[in-house]
């Protein structure tokens, strides 16, 4: 079983080899890219000890296709700013990390079934650079995002991961970005963390630490506890792709254990 010890710790010990890590991160609020708190201080920690990848893929909650499984193959993706109500700062944020068409195409060959199509339009959500933008600073490791087919069930995206598997050993780092809990419309600036929140983050914890991947798929048969924690799925989604990444003989740490705004789980996770 997986224990809980300090990213740092872990990251220290990391050997840098051919297979690198995957990532959930819990990114939160877009503002986590510039303020000065604990998520953002993780993630540069992250990026200064985790092995630097040849490029990342990322599967973020704030992309959302319904029919099919895109992935982007620009050279160029733009930096989408895709919320409102916040500060101009945010807004004039630009990650202009370069695409990588090469392996997106690789990518799409890799999966057998479904058959995943390429998009030009797209570009880097907030899912994705806000949490890149204090990892990798510099913006010069290319990045290209997968999205999720919102009108699939569950264990379609799990299979799906199932094939991206050899990426690991392409020098790509793999990130799933989303929250375990996400109901926007249960916050509360008091931080009071609710009982179901508290309740099923610990419950899918558990799931993960047993190996239980069928439980997380299943979330859902959790009944009003998973439609609490989730009013939509599109953040929980994430967490499915990274779990389908992991071998066996491998552990899971988790960093930023923690809730925001009392229903936002901020809980993250290294498989390596």
């Amino acid at each position: 079983m997986a224990t809980e010890i300090s990213i740092l710790n872990h990251l220290k010990d990391l050997k840098s080899t051919d297979k690198l890590p995957v990532l959930f991160i819990g990114h939160g609020s877009p503002m986590n890219a510039i303020e000065d708190n604990k998520y953002r201080k993780s993630w540069v920690d992250l990026g200064n000890q985790l092995p630097k990848p040849n490029a990342i893929l990322s599967i973020s909650a704030h992309w959302i296709t319904s029919g099919s499984t895109k992935v982007t193959v620009m050279e160029k993706p733009k930096t989408i700013h895709d919320f409102g109500g916040f500060p101009d700062e945010l807004f004039r944020q630009q990650y202009p990390a370069l695409g990588s068409p090469a392996l997106a195409k690789e990518t799409i060959k890799m999966v057998s079934n479904p058959t995943i199509q390429p998009d030009m339009e797209w570009g880097l959500d907030h899912g994705t650079w806000s949490v890149l933008l204090p990892m990798y600073p510099n913006a010069d490791i290319p990045v290209y995002q997968l999205s999720i087919d919102y009108s699939k069930p569950m264990q379609y995206h799990y299979d799906l991961a199932l094939q991206l598997k050899a990426l690991r050993n392409k020098g790509v780092l793999v990130m799933g970005s989303g929250n375990i809990v996400h109901n926007l419309g249960a916050m509360n600036y008091g931080n009071n963390v609710y009982d179901w929140a508290l309740e099923f983050d610990t419950k899918i914890k558990k799931y993960i630490d047993s190996s239980n991947h069928e439980g997380v798929i299943n979330f859902q048969k959790l009944g009003t506890l998973a439609k609490m924690a989730h009013p939509s799925y599109d953040h929980f989604i994430p967490l499915i792709y990274t779990l389908a990444l992991k071998d066996k003989n491998e552990e899971i740490n988790y960093f930023n254990n923690s809730f925001d705004l009392g229903s936002i789980s901020m809980r993250s996770i290294v498989i390596n």
